[in-house]
């Protein structure tokens, strides 16, 4: 049994067929079970807005993730704030999830990349956008001090490591 999720929003084929606009914001204890799935600081605000319609075989959404998180530096640990605004046009289709050949090569459109599974008559608009934070978020935050922390407690530079740096010691270049 899976997990529920930690931001839901389901929409069925009805609510596509009338075509419907959609715009909803996560509640703090929403926000917070995103930051925690996403290994982030703090998610300050995450919202959804869309149109749904729709699509042959299925539902079509098109629109936008909006969120103001705060991620970890990658090398420090410190908060680095970032605010996103992230597009989607998702299609959630019947019969995607065919069966492949692991031999056989693929090419994958753009417009392939955004096909989701319809399951039964409903889609989970709501998990389907925090997977699109997911995917936006810098995978290597950086805070604009993490030189001088490094540098505070000892930790060399990237350039002072780095296999030019070894090089130069052996040549006994002073830059090293």
């Amino acid at each position: 049994m899976s997990a529920a999720p930690e931001f839901s929003l389901i929409l069925t084929l009805a609510d596509a067929a009338q075509g419907r606009s959609v715009a909803v914001e996560a509640d703090a204890e929403g926000r917070a079970r995103i930051a925690q799935r996403l290994a982030l600081i703090a998610v300050d605000r995450f919202a959804i807005a869309a149109e749904v319609r729709g699509v042959a075989g299925g539902i079509g959404a098109k629109g936008a993730v909006e969120a103001s998180v705060v991620q970890p530096c990658a090398a420090t640990g410190l908060p680095v704030p970032a605010t996103l605004s992230e597009p989607f046009d998702l299609r959630f289709l019947r019969d995607i999830d065919a069966p492949v050949d692991a031999d056989e090569e693929i090419e994958i459109s753009s417009e392939d990349c955004d096909l989701l599974p319809l399951e039964g008559d409903r889609v989970d608009l709501g998990e389907a956008a925090v997977q699109t934070l997911s995917l936006a978020l810098d995978p290597f935050p950086r805070h604009p001090e993490a030189d001088r922390v490094l540098a505070e407690k000892g930790v060399l530079s990237e350039e002072a490591t780095g296999p030019f740096a070894a090089l130069a010691k052996l040549r006994g270049t002073p830059d090293a």
